[in-house]
């Protein structure tokens, strides 16, 4: 049976608010892949140091990172649509700012408040997704899509980026936000229907230990990057982060609306998902754009444009891979799915992995760019199902949020564990080669956790489904042995 606000939203227009869903988040997604091929152009056109350059990045991760669970819970306790509006705008806002940047202090704020926008439209969007469609095939088809524009527009971006900051300016991927946002606020206005409240009181003291504890964790992971983990404000905010964090979870057993229910870790299916799968995945595709985009332009000698394209064969297969992902899903099962795109991607950068300056594109770049594209778009989807299985439409927001916020610690954690790796590698072939050999490892270790946690979990599920729908064969139990043999 949907819940009321899923039967609410599917008489209105479901399709519609998917495509609001869909094309917003796709936004976020797409701005986030731009700034990689921006990146040179920003630094030549400002006069930036390597540090300045890094927190136009950086700015954007630490505050997306630091305020998602808190962005997730407001729409549950403030009503989605209200919250996820008001986010659409601050981020258009603040694209608009970005595009505007006169100087390099302007850029960067405007960065942080782009990431305040994404902290909320992103896992808005998903528990939006989550409280329309309910649990089944509509939903899985959702999912799916929504798994799609994650994983083409992480990719598209590049593409996009490039072509932007050739023809046009690195400027220009920020001011297309404008329209876009304006255009879904309009949209979310007349087809999506407000939530209900929560009434009771906020966890004001989860939000501020949330908050600054991620945004703590996330600040010492980006600054490891330059700084090392060995460095003082590194240690320091590896300290507060893990005292701030334990004292989230807590408050979060005592608290009536906790604003990270701890019962969402009991299923070892979101469990799986949240901890490792996603957060490894996360680590080492984020890695292998930042390695990758260098490397075509750093060895190779290619343009923006130039190594957006080299990207299309992965964009590409990645597009019609995920058409098929509803399909699939429903033969195979998710947690399948899930393990053939992981080892698929795991092919993929392990072939990168051997790469040299010497190494042709065609043979060396492309091909594996195609089995990565074909892991991903099986992955992506079945990797968000998993971290939404069982999850009621009451807790849409927190779930969503923690998928979101393991993709995003994943993605920081990524760039500074394989840039530290590759640090003495020597040159920008060599650094790129060692840090695929260590994403291979993050994937490796990423599909363990899927064959020891979501897969079983999933099968188990499956057994007590057909035992509740086959018919008993046994004797009849009086209504007190009936009582006495349920779990």
């Amino acid at each position: 049976m949907p819940t009321t606000t899923a039967a609410s939203a599917t008489r209105v227009r479901p399709t519609a608010i998917l495509a609001i869903i869909l094309v917003s988040y796709f936004m976020i997604i797409l701005d986030n892949s731009i700034i990689f091929t921006g990146l040179p152009r920003i630094q030549a056109e400002m006069d930036l140091s390597a540090t300045a350059l890094s927190w136009v990045q950086n700015a954007y991760t630490l505050v997306f990172g630091g305020l998602l669970l808190l962005g997730a819970r407001l729409g549950d306790i403030l009503g989605r649509r209200r919250v996820f509006i008001g986010a659409l705008a601050v981020f258009a806002l603040a694209s608009l700012l970005v595009a505007a940047a006169p100087s390099d202090e302007w850029l960067i704020t405007a960065r942080a408040l782009q990431g305040i926008g994404a902290a909320v439209v992103a896992p808005s969007s998903l528990s939006l997704l989550t409280a329309t469609f309910a649990a089944g095939r509509e939903r899985t088809r959702a999912v799916a899509s929504y798994g799609a524009v994650a994983g083409i527009g992480a990719s598209l971006g590049l593409v996009v980026g490039g072509a932007l900051a050739e023809w046009v300016s690195w400027r220009a991927g920020f001011y297309v936000n404008v329209p876009i946002g304006i255009a879904m606020i309009i949209a979310a206005v007349r087809f999506i229907p407000e939530s209900p409240r929560a009434s009771g009181r906020f966890d004001f003291t989860g939000a501020v230990a949330s908050t600054l504890g991620m945004g703590a964790l996330v600040f010492a992971i980006v600054n490891s990057v330059d700084a090392g983990w060995a460095a003082p404000e590194t240690a320091t905010a590896l300290i507060v982060a893990a005292l701030l964090l334990g004292l989230l979870v807590l408050n979060e057993w005592k608290v009536k609306q906790p604003i990270m229910p701890l019962h969402l870790f009991a299923s070892r299916e979101r469990a799986g998902a949240y901890y490792t799968a996603r957060l490894l995945f996360a680590g080492t595709m984020i890695g292998f754009f930042f390695f990758t985009t260098q490397f075509l332009q750093g060895v190779y000698g290619y343009n923006p444009l130039q190594a957006g394209v080299a990207f299309l064969p992965m964009t590409i297969v990645n597009f019609f891979v995920a058409l098929g992902v509803p399909r699939l899903t429903h033969r195979f099962g998710n947690a399948i799915l899930l393990a053939a795109g992981l080892a698929v991607t795991l092919g993929g950068v392990f072939w990168l992995s051997r790469i040299t300056a010497a190494t042709p594109y065609l043979t060396g770049v492309a091909m594996p760019l195609v089995l990565i594209g074909i892991g991903q778009g099986l992955a992506f989807a079945p990797l968000t199902a998993a971290g939404l299985a069982g999850v009621t439409a009451k807790d849409a927001g927190a779930a969503s949020g923690l998928v979101n916020t393991s993709h995003q610690l994943g993605s920081a954690l990524g760039v500074g564990v394989l840039v530290a790796l590759s640090a003495n590698a020597g040159s920008l072939a060599a650094s790129a080669a060692v840090a695929y050999t260590g994403g291979s490892g993050m994937l490796a270790a990423a599909l363990a956790a899927v064959l020891i946690l979501i897969v079983p979990a999933e099968r188990s599920a499956r057994r007590a489904a057909r035992a509740r729908s086959a018919p008993s064969k046994g004797p009849l139990l009086t209504p007190v042995q009936s009582n006495r043999s349920t779990p």
